[in-house]
């Protein structure tokens, strides 16, 4: 029997470092995975964060900006001004 498998402190340590590898409930399958999980929702907070940023430059528009308010009503809402038509025209 080689020597190092003689030493007690030697199988313990390999003994624990096999139970977390593979049989601990945060063993190093389910921590790869959860990495991966983790950098697909940093990227989506990303995506979200940079539509917050883009939202919030349109709202400080609409709040300092009288005319991209008319603007944005005639476009969206389709509002007119008294005597005036609005005539809608839709792409196929």
């Amino acid at each position: 029997m080689p020597r190092w498998l003689k030493n007690k402190y030697i199988l313990t340590l390999v003994c624990f470092v096999i139970w977390i590898v593979f049989f601990d409930h945060n063993d190093l399958f389910l921590q790869v995975e959860r990495s991966g999980e983790l950098r697909q929702l940093e990227k989506g907070k990303a995506y979200y964060q940079e539509q917050i940023d883009t939202i919030n430059r349109e709202l400080s528009g609409l709040k300092n900006d009288p005319a991209s308010v008319e603007r944005i009503a005639r476009e969206r809402f389709l509002m007119k001004k008294d005597k005036e038509e609005i005539f809608v025209i839709e792409e196929k």
